[in-house]
This record gives structure tokens, C-alpha cells and sequence, in this order.
């Protein structure tokens, strides 16, 4: 009866609980079908807060849709950031730019093919 009394609200839970259902990790193909769906639901639910967040969102969604492909959490990211950090402080005073891209590059070899 609450509910019923608070049609917007009961729609944005739904629409949370269907959000929240799409981090799971699975396929990035069903994954996408999943985002234009809900983002496709969220436009017609005509709740402004909730379009605009969705407008928000979809900015994002090859970044999201990358992460699915290519998982690689912020932990490591993080420490490729301070061990960077590192030799740039270290490289401090030298002329050379060459030289400090090079030392970035020994540090981090990529995956020999």
C-alpha cells in the first residue's frame, strides 16, 4: 500500500536492484544488452533524478565495458602510478627526458609477445 502510494519510489528501488544486478561480472555481450536495457527502462521510468544519473552513467559505459573485458584492479594501477612517482622524483634535476622514459620503460616491459 506504501508502495503503491509511491510509484516514483518503488520504480527507482527496482531500478537500483536491476543497476546493482549488472557489476556482476559476466559476458561483456550480455553485459551490454543488460546496460541498453536498463538505460532504455531508466529514459522511459521519466523519474528526472534517475534519468539524469543514467545520462551521467552513460558517459562511462566503454570504460565499464573495457573493465569487463580486461579486469585488472585498482590496487595494481596504484602502484604503477607510485612507482612512477618514485622515478620521477628520483629523475629530478636531469636534462635528459629521453633517459627518465626509458627508466619507465624497463620498469614496465608490457607482455613480450
Amino acid at each position: 500500500e506504501l508502495l503503491a502510494a509511491n510509484q516514483a519510489l518503488m520504480t527507482v528501488y527496482v531500478m537500483r536492484a536491476s543497476l546493482k544486478e549488472l557489476w556482476q561480472p559476466t559476458d561483456p555481450r550480455r553485459w551490454r544488452t543488460a546496460w541498453r536495457a536498463w538505460h532504455a527502462m531508466t529514459i522511459s521510468s521519466a523519474i528526472e533524478p534517475l534519468v539524469r544519473f543514467a545520462k551521467r552513467l552513460k558517459l562511462y559505459w566503454r570504460g565499464i565495458l573495457a573493465r569487463m573485458r580486461w579486469p585488472m584492479h585498482t590496487g595494481q594501477l596504484e602502484g604503477i602510478n607510485n612507482r612512477i612517482k618514485v622515478m620521477k622524483r628520483m629523475a629530478y634535476g636531469y636534462r635528459d627526458s629521453d633517459f627518465f622514459f626509458m627508466k619507465i620503460k624497463a620498469a614496465f616491459p608490457g607482455n613480450p609477445r
